[in-house]
């Protein structure tokens, strides 16, 4: 909470105390932002502290006002309607925060709080291209842990790789069929999208071989289950689980295409990992964690001899934790990689970007190690989001329709050129920074429209929508941040002061874009909280927009005066300045010029 809020409330509660004898504690005082259909910076909410002054609510807060206007020299008025005080603060008060602000080349950055995250995001498939899932999950993941550091958290971004199983074998089948020794450098064709083409290749002869069945059940899926190419699969995946050298060098070969092609990606896409983990290496953990819950007795053993855990109680139901044949399913694995993670990093929070269709199984991951008595469980949390569909239905993989992650940003950055040209913001720039300009706003565009929604919300992903430099989007935010900078060269080295002239009167422009610089830590402070990066990215929106009404309003550097010029252009410099660290904790970059 900021510095002013909590002295208002222990201002607040001194007063109850020795005018009042209640006995209450700051903590006891509720303290909002005013709604902006009244006047005020902050109301005190009366209702619950009427009763120490045996008064009524409006009366009970006039009183409070009065007290406060008298003993705090930065409440310049007050009004009370039915039971909320709202308080107006000097202008005094927000131009001294103006240059603690300006002072303070770190503002919104915490200093280290103790504690520990590991943040999984990620989590690809080896047998295809990354797609627009991948990327809102990735682009969620790697702003949030950029907003957890900034909050003060040790954070730790791991991915985990799902590099085994049938779909990889029927990757792997079909090439060999089919490919006749082809591979991405001889086909020119990137790495993942060169071993998700034979996997798309897997399922067309799949069905082409389920139409010469003569007996096919109506079911697809139990259909090509019969089919001769997927019984290829099956035998490869348990030549590989036998550890068949020939299967192993095939799948360490494909899997090693896909590696390449995702890590191209992910520098495209600026992402990054400190760890990489692997199904092929974790699928058998978790049997030591079954046995100690079964010695524990909180998991137990089944009259068909599966492992299970009763999570009734808790609203859920009976879960296998294991199959009666004792082999891992994927809940074994991860009960298994949880406690090797912790036993690795000891962390007190583990957050898993993972799509909402997960809901149930990290609800019975986090429940299982809790009756196991695991502390460090009770910090695991389910970053949970919902799926992007395109305006006309949602993505596939299997049938070869995805949205693949490669396709889309060469799509934004597409538009983003056009767009660029036919607004004439390249003017002045060299071809090259041209490049690196449509680069920088198509990524912008994209990881922006992407950022701007609550995680738990349905994306309608249009690539045309995203770049629009007058709307609610990441070029228009890019486009105000360069013209700030523009403004900033012109005022020359009164942009770099620190040193703001308090006696100065704020206009209500001035004021508004202030009050809202003034918020960014608290900003910083509730996304990492809320674990959501939206509430950062519609912050730094309604910032931009701020400034524009500001700028459109007062005249900056032809201002009436030096004091005024000094003001507006001091006001330019820190809203650059937090609207490019907030940007950058979203993973997007800003130019200087356009």
């Amino acid at each position: 909470m900021p510095m002013i809020e909590q002295d208002i409330k222990a201002a607040v509660a001194h007063i109850l105390t020795t005018q009042y004898s209640a006995a209450i504690t700051a903590d006891q005082v509720t303290i909002n932002k005013t709604n902006k259909e009244h006047t005020g910076d902050f109301t005190v909410v009366v209702f619950p502290l009427a009763r120490f002054t045996k008064l009524a609510p409006e009366a009970a807060g006039q009183a409070i006002g009065e007290a406060l206007k008298t003993t705090c020299d930065f409440i310049a008025e007050f009004n009370v309607i039915k039971g909320f005080l709202n308080l107006v603060l000097t202008d005094e008060y927000w131009l001294t925060r103006l240059g603690k602000i300006a002072s303070n080349p770190t503002y919104g950055t915490f200093a280290p709080n103790g504690s520990k995250v590991v943040l999984e995001y990620c989590g690809p498939n080896t047998n295809k291209p990354l797609h627009i899932g991948h990327v809102r999950n990735m682009l969620i993941g790697y702003s949030m842990s950029e907003i957890l550091k900034a909050a003060g958290s040790d954070v730790t971004k791991v991915n985990i790789y799902n590099d085994r199983g049938i779909a990889i074998s029927q990757s792997m089948v079909a090439y060999t069929r089919f490919a006749n020794g082809a591979t991405p450098e001889s086909t020119g064709i990137k790495g993942d999208h060169f071993v998700g083409d034979w996997y798309v290749k897997f399922n067309q002869v799949a069905l082409e071989e389920v139409g010469a069945l003569c007996n096919a059940p109506e079911d697809k899926a139990e259909a090509k289950k019969q089919t001769k190419i997927f019984k290829e699969a099956q035998e490869l995946l348990l030549k590989w689980e036998a550890g068949d050298p020939e299967t192993m060098a095939l799948w360490k070969k494909m899997n090693g295409w896909v590696y390449q092609g995702f890590q191209q990606t992910f520098n495209l896409i600026g992402v990054d990992f400190q760890k990489d983990y692997y199904e092929s290496e974790t699928y058998k953990l978790g049997k030591d964690i079954i046995e100690e819950g079964l010695a524990k007795e909180v998991f137990y053993k089944r009259a068909d001899g599966a492992v299970a855990v009763d999570l009734t109680p808790e609203g859920l139901d009976e879960k296998v934790l294991l199959r009666s044949d004792g082999t891992s399913i994927y809940i074994t694995q991860d009960l298994g990689t949880a406690q090797l993670r912790y036993e690795e990093f000891g962390m007190d929070k583990m957050i898993y970007v993972v799509a909402n269709e997960q809901d149930y199984h990290f609800k019975v991951l986090k429940l299982a190690l809790q009756k196991l008595g695991k502390q460090w469980a009770d910090g695991i949390f389910h970053l949970s989001y919902a799926l992007v569909e395109s305006p006309t239905g949602r993505f596939k993989s299997r049938e070869g329709k995805t949205a693949d992650a490669d396709d889309l940003i060469a799509e934004v950055m597409r538009i983003a050129e056009d767009r660029t040209k036919e607004l004439g913001k390249i003017e002045g720039l060299s071809e090259t920074e041209a490049q690196q300009l449509y680069h920088t706003i198509g990524l912008g565009a994209l990881k922006y429209f992407v950022l701007r929604v609550n995680p738990y919300k349905k994306i309608i992903f249009n690539p045309e929508e995203s770049i629009d430099f007058h709307g609610h989007t990441g070029p228009f935010i890019q486009y105000t941040h360069a013209r700030i900078c523009a403004i900033t060269r012109k005022a020359g080295s009164i942009a770099e002061t620190t040193t703001i002239d308090t006696s100065h009167p704020l206009t209500a422009e001035e004021k508004e874009l202030l009050v809202l610089l003034a918020d960014y830590e608290n900003t910083v402070r509730n996304a990492a909280e809320k674990v959501d990066p939206s509430e950062l990215a519609n912050y730094i929106y309604q910032l931009a927009k701020t400034y524009n009404k500001f700028y459109h309003e007062s005249p900056i550097l032809n201002a009436n005066t030096d004091a005024e010029k000094s003001l507006r252009v001091a006001l330019s410099a820190q809203t650059g300045a937090v609207i490019k660290k907030g940007m950058k904790l979203l993973g997007i970059a800003v130019p200087e010029r356009m």
